[in-house]
């Protein structure tokens, strides 16, 4: 069973809802790329630390792991992120903002062990 901590940590990543429907060349391309999202638990039952892997391509976040997680993300040209992630009852919504190389925003989740909230931290790989 997927645990809140696995849904907080893939919205962040990398980590709202959306900005806009997305469209080719939605965000500029200073974003897109390959990029390694550590969150963080401040409160709540979840794991206290987790990271994962995520890519940005043309304003889209994709998620780089259990395909049966609804994975929706984007990234503005301005690089402000806001992503949603679902798997059954459980989820997560997360916000923040992207640099060309770094990014940091929060989130927040319900899920079995009730609902935990904290931050994230991105680097570009």
């Amino acid at each position: 069973m997927l645990r809140i901590s696995t849904l907080a940590a893939a919205v962040l990543t990398l980590g709202p809802l959306f900005l806009a429907p997305a469209s080719p060349g939605f965000a500029a391309a200073a974003h897109d790329g390959n990029w390694s999202v550590l969150v963080i638990t401040e409160k709540g039952a979840c794991d206290k630390a987790f990271r994962y892997n995520v890519g940005v391509a043309g304003g889209q976040v994709r998620y780089h792991g259990d395909t049966a997680v609804s994975f929706n993300g984007t990234v503005a040209p301005n690089g402000a992120v806001k992503v949603n992630i679902r798997l059954g009852e459980q989820g997560a919504n997360g916000t923040g903002r992207l640099s060309a190389t770094s990014g940091t925003g929060t989130w927040r989740g319900v899920g079995g062990a009730g609902e935990c909230t904290g931050r994230w931290e991105a680097e570009r790989r």
